[in-house]
Formats: structure tokens, sequence, C-alpha cells
């Protein structure tokens, strides 16, 4: 006798992922080949460069591919230095339908330390504006070990909680099972957006690259520079002190920062800690923290999100 469909799915999302051969790994492995093409940069002269988008995941470009971009333009530019920040203000959406150009400017390049300014345009508009710093990874490293919060294969996929999501956010909940994003998640709540509810405190996921990746550490930094930007829009939502909900607000990035503080080898298991530490007016501020499956604190993230009603117009 033959599983029924619901039970075919479930065990889909339960369990290792890695080396399954299950259509989500199969959809995550492409995506991961996509976004390596997509920051592959071509250069046209000297600090410009040309760029393409993922396939449209969310009706617009997602914030981190741009972040990864810049990094990437801004890493081209650099010799034997390895980035340490991004600073990125995100001014308007883009269309992943139609190429990126990417401006770097040098402006500083010291005996230890570089840093490039970066504007990601379209169409002649800024989508981004972002400062990346350099320096030599050499040096003190302290560790700051902190302990596992659990066993990352323990909790379930985010794909698990799409494939539960209420019946109103079954649309959009496919979109992450049909076009998964180049990065294996797990989590041991449902987000918001697929039906999750409000709660205090910090949120904690798990994430990692779908299969080993020999770059050195500008593309790891790159890569964990696109991952950064997952979820902090709705941890905004999670603990906002008002009953929100994407029926009623929407939620968008007005900047992104992430501090590496060692060397990333993101094909390996990290946990991302999330936690809303100020809302005003419809300004939330989230802040995260990134470490790796031996405890160490390799990077920090800060996100500003604007956080308004939907406002429908008459009809």
């Amino acid at each position: 006798m033959s599983s029924p469909p619901e039970a075919t799915a479930q065990a889909e999302f339960s369990g290792p992922l890695r080396g399954s051969g299950s259509p989500l790994e199969l959809g995550i492995l492409r995506a991961l080949d996509e976004l390596q093409q997509v920051l592959t940069l071509e250069a046209l002269d000297d600090g410009r460069f040309r760029a393409l988008s993922e396939a449209a995941r969310f009706g617009r470009i997602f914030g981190g591919q741009l972040v990864a971009q810049a990094m990437c333009a801004a890493a081209a530019t650099v010799t034997g230095l390895s980035p340490h920040s991004i600073h990125a203000s995100f001014l308007r959406p883009g269309d992943s339908s139609a190429p990126l150009d990417i401006i770097v400017e040098r402006t500083r390049d010291g005996r230890s330390m570089s840093v490039r300014h970066v504007v990601v345009e379209q169409g002649g508009q800024a989508l981004v504006t972002a400062t990346v710093s350099f320096d030599n990874p050499e040096g003190a490293d302290v560790l700051t070990a902190v302990e596992p919060t659990a066993t990352p294969e323990s909790l379930p996929l985010l794909q698990h909680w799409a494939q539960r999501a209420p019946a109103g956010l079954a649309a959009p909940g496919s979109t992450w099972i049909d076009t998964p994003p180049p990065l294996e998640m797990r989590i041991g709540e449902a987000p918001i957006f697929l039906g999750g509810a409000q709660a205090p405190g910090q949120r904690v996921h798990w994430m990692r690259l779908p299969r080993k990746v020999t770059g050195g550490h500008q593309e790891h930094a790159a890569l964990l520079g696109y991952a950064s930007d997952y979820l902090l829009v709705d941890m905004a939502l999670r603990s906002h002190p008002h009953s929100v909900s994407y029926a009623t607000h929407r939620g968008l990035t007005l900047d992104h920062t992430l501090w590496l503080h060692r060397p990333v080898q993101f094909d390996q298991w990290h946990s991302y800690t999330q936690q809303t530490v100020a809302v005003g007016g419809h300004r939330a501020l989230v802040q995260g923290t990134i470490v790796d499956a031996a405890g160490r604190h390799v990077a920090s993230t800060a996100q500003e999100v604007l956080v308004r009603p939907i406002t429908r117009r008459a009809t």
C-alpha cells in the first residue's frame, strides 16, 4: 500500500537532506549553482561590473543577493585582504529580470586595511549603496565559544513549515518548496510568514550550504552575506509589540550590516540567533549572532526594518 501524499511530503522534509537525492535537495543544489553564477561578475572596465539576478522568488531582487554582489565586486578590486564588514543601505526594489550595474570606488588603501564604496544600479537608478571594508585576517583569534543550542538535523527544515502553512499562506509557502533558497535552513518554530505566532525573545535557526564549496574566504564570506539577510524582517514582525502580520503589515529592509570576526566555512553548520532590540515608530532594529558548529562566534548582523500597515485603496 502506498503512503498518502501528506506522509510522503512529511518524510521528504525530515531527517538528513545532504545525500538524500530528494527533489528538495536537488532544488537547493540548483539554486546554489545559480547563485554562484550570479556572483560571478562580468568586468566591464576598472571598477565597473555587470551582473544578473536569481530567478524571482519574492517578486523582487532579494536583498541578500545584492549584499553578496557588492561584497564580490569590492573584493575584485582588493588584493591580499579579506572582507570584515559591509554596511548596506537599500534605496529601492529591483527587477530580477533586468541586469545590474555595479560601480566600485576605491575609497582607501592602507598598509593593512582597504575600504570600498559600492553602488548597485539598475536602469541608471541606485538600488543599494554599500561600504565594504577589508583587513588582514592574521593576528589574534580569541575564541568566544557559545554552547550550541540544538543538533541541527533534529530540527525541522524550513520547507517542513512551508508544507504545513495555513490555507491562506499555502501559495507563498509553496515558493519555498518549488523555488527553494540555496541553503539548508532548519528552525524549531514556524516563521510568521508561514503561520507562526508572535512571541518575545530570541529565535534561532541553523543554516549551511547544501554541498562543499571550494572557493576561498572571500567566496564563503559573500555567501554568508547572502544568507545573513534571511528571516530578519520576519523577526521584526514576530517580536513586534503590536499585533502585526503579513496580511496587515508590510516589512521592508532599510539597511543591513554584517561584521565578520573570523574566516567562515559556510558549507558547515552555523546557528543564527536573531533578536529585535528596539522598536520606534515604524522602525525596528534586529540584531543577529552567527556561530559555527564548534561554538565560535564568526559574525554579527544588524538590520533596520520598516514595519508599516498595508493601506488599501477604496474601490
